[in-house]
C-alpha cells in the first residue's frame, strides 16, 4: 500500500507544469488567495461576470488544487442532507434558497464537465445515507421531514432498508434516505481542468508563492509572498480553507482530519453487491464513514474521524496517520466483507476545515474589502461553486442573490481559544467513537463517552447533518 500525503487521485490525475511564482509587484482588481475549489471557482465566476478585470490568485502549493480539493471523496453534493439544520439556523425561506444555490452549483459543475475536454469523472448517481445500527435509524428523518413540509419533497427521498439493497447490498445497511442530484467526480481531475480553464480566460495564476503577510486598508489589500513580491488590489478574497483557522477564522473552525483508502480494482465485488448506479453513500455516525466507486471498479472509503489538528498546525498527520489507517482497514471489512484478501493500493489524508454549523461561511474582514471563506466540513466539492459565487459578487461590489444567501456574515457559535479547544474536541472525539462503537455492536455505550458526546449539542454546535 502507497500511503502519501497527496494520494491516489492527484498521483491518477497526472503530472502538469507548475506555474512560475510571483517575482516581482503586480495590481489586479481583485486578488484571491488561494487555488483551491473556493479560489478558483471565485475567479471563474469573476472572469464571467467581469470580462475585462485583472484577477490574480496566489497559491502556496506547486499546483493549485494539491490541498483538500484534490483529496477528498469526491462526493459533488448540494446540502438538503442539512436542510433541517439550515432552517432551524435561518429560518425557511432562507434555507431553500440556499438549498437551491448549491443544487445550481452541482448543475453548473455539471455544465463545466460537459464543455470541456478533460474528464473528470461526473456521475450522477445520487447520495445515499445510510443508518448501519438500529440507534442511527433516524438519520436523515429530520431533513427528510423539513423538505416534505416546506415543499420541497422531490429533493429528499426516504429508502426504505430493502430499497437500499438494491442500490448497495451491504449486510450492513438499514434504511436511509438519499439525494438525488448529487453526483461523484475525480476531484483532482475536476480541479486540473478548472486551472486550465482559468489559465485559458487569462487569469492571472501564480503557484509556489505562500502569502507572507496580508494586509486590509481602507483602500484595498495588500497580499506579500515568500519572494517578497506583493499584489495590490481593491478587493481580495481569502479562500484559504483549513488555514483560515490561523487567522481570520480563528475562533470559528475546527481542523481535523480525513483519510481515505482505495482498493485494487473489484468490479466482481461491485456487481456482487448491486452497487453499479454510481451512487455516494455514507454512514449515520457522526464521524462519518463515506465510499464510493470509480469508472475502473475500485471502491475508496473514507473515515471523518481523524485526530483534532491543535491550532492548525497539521504536523503531518493530518495526512499521513498509520494508526487511522489501519483502524479504517477494519472498518471496511466490517461493510464489505468480500473485501477480504482484496489490496488496497493507496491510503492519503487531508486537513478539513469544520465549522460549528456544519455549514460553511463567508465572513468580511473589518474593513469590508476582503471576504472569507471556509467551513465546508468536508462536503466542498459542490458547494464551493456556490460558495465561489457569492465571493466573486461581493468582491465585485455587486449586490444580487448570492451575496444575500444566509451563510454570509451569519452568526455562529465560537469555538474555545488554543488548548482548550484542542482539548475539548479530541476529548469530544473519544466520546463520539466510543458511543457510537457500542451502538454498531448492539452495546449500551459508556456514560463517560455517552456524556461527552452530547457536548457539542449542549454548546449550540451541529456535528452531523
Amino acid at each position: 500500500m502507497e500511503h502519501t500525503r497527496l494520494g491516489y487521485w492527484i498521483d491518477e490525475a497526472g503530472d502538469v507544469t507548475p506555474r512560475p511564482p510571483l517575482d516581482a509587484d503586480r495590481d489586479a482588481d481583485l486578488l484571491i488567495v488561494g487555488g483551491g475549489y473556493t479560489g478558483m471557482w471565485t475567479a471563474w465566476h469573476a472572469r464571467k461576470l467581469a470580462p475585462e478585470a485583472r484577477i490574480v490568485l496566489l497559491e502556496s502549493e506547486p499546483v493549485c488544487g494539491r490541498g483538500p480539493s484534490g483529496r477528498n471523496g469526491g462526493f459533488c453534493e448540494g446540502v438538503w442532507t442539512s436542510l433541517a439544520s439550515m432552517r432551524d439556523r435561518w429560518g425557511d425561506a432562507p434555507a431553500l434558497a440556499v438549498g437551491h444555490a448549491a443544487e445550481a452549483a452541482v448543475d453548473r459543475i455539471e455544465a463545466f464537465c460537459a464543455a470541456g475536454d478533460d474528464d473528470a469523472w461526473f456521475r450522477r448517481g445520487g447520495y445515499l445515507r445510510v443508518s448501519t445500527a438500529a440507534a442511527h435509524d433516524g438519520v436523515g428523518r429530520p431533513s427528510l421531514a423539513a423538505a416534505r413540509e416546506l415543499g420541497v419533497a422531490d429533493k429528499l427521498l426516504d429508502v426504505p432498508a430493502a430499497e437500499v439493497q438494491e442500490h448497495c447490498a451491504s449486510a450492513a445497511f438499514r434504511g436511509g434516505v438519499i439525494e438525488p442530484c448529487t453526483a461523484t467526480v475525480q476531484p483532482a481531475r475536476l480541479a486540473l481542468a478548472l486551472r486550465r480553464s482559468l489559465l485559458a480566460a487569462g487569469v492571472d495564476v501564480y503557484e509556489s508563492s505562500p502569502v507572507r503577510r496580508f494586509r486590509e486598508s481602507p483602500d484595498g489589500v495588500e497580499a506579500t509572498v515568500a519572494t517578497g513580491a506583493r499584489v495590490r488590489a481593491p478587493r481580495g478574497v481569502l479562500a484559504i480553507g483549513p488555514a483560515a483557522k490561523s487567522g481570520p477564522l480563528r475562533h470559528r473552525l475546527t481542523v481535523a482530519s480525513s483519510h481515505i483508502v482505495i482498493t485494487e480494482p473489484v468490479p466482481d465485488v461491485i456487481e456482487k453487491l448491486g452497487w453499479t448506479g454510481g451512487e455516494a453513500i455514507t454512514d449515520g455516525r457522526a464521524l462519518v464513514h463515506y465510499f464510493r466507486t470509480t469508472p475502473d471498479g475500485r471502491i475508496a472509503f473514507g473515515w471523518g474521524g481523524g485526530r483534532i489538528m491543535m491550532g492548525a498546525r497539521l504536523r503531518g498527520r493530518a495526512e499521513v496517520d498509520a494508526d487511522v489507517v489501519a483502524r479504517q482497514q477494519h472498518h471496511l471489512l466490517d461493510y464489505f466483507p468480500d473485501l477480504a484478501g482484496r489490496r488496497i493500493t493507496n491510503a492519503w489524508g487531508g486537513p478539513i476545515d469544520a465549522s460549528p454549523t456544519h455549514l460553511p461561511a463567508v465572513t468580511s474582514l473589518p474593513r469590508s474589502r476582503a471576504w472569507v471563506a471556509a467551513g465546508y466540513t468536508g462536503n466542498g466539492v459542490g458547494p464551493t461553486n456556490m460558495v465561489g459565487l457569492t465571493l466573486a459578487s461581493l468582491a465585485l461590489d455587486r449586490s444580487d442573490d448570492p451575496t444575500r444567501l444566509a451563510f454570509v456574515d451569519s452568526k455562529a457559535p465560537r469555538v474555545p481559544p488554543e488548548p482548550f479547544h484542542w482539548i475539548g474536541g479530541e476529548s469530544i472525539r473519544w466520546g463520539i467513537e466510543k458511543k457510537e462503537e457500542a451502538e454498531m455492536s448492539g452495546r449500551a455505550p459508556n456514560p463517560v463517552a455517552s456524556a461527552l458526546a452530547k457536548v457539542p449539542a449542549l454548546l449550540g454546535f451541529h456535528i452531523g447533518r
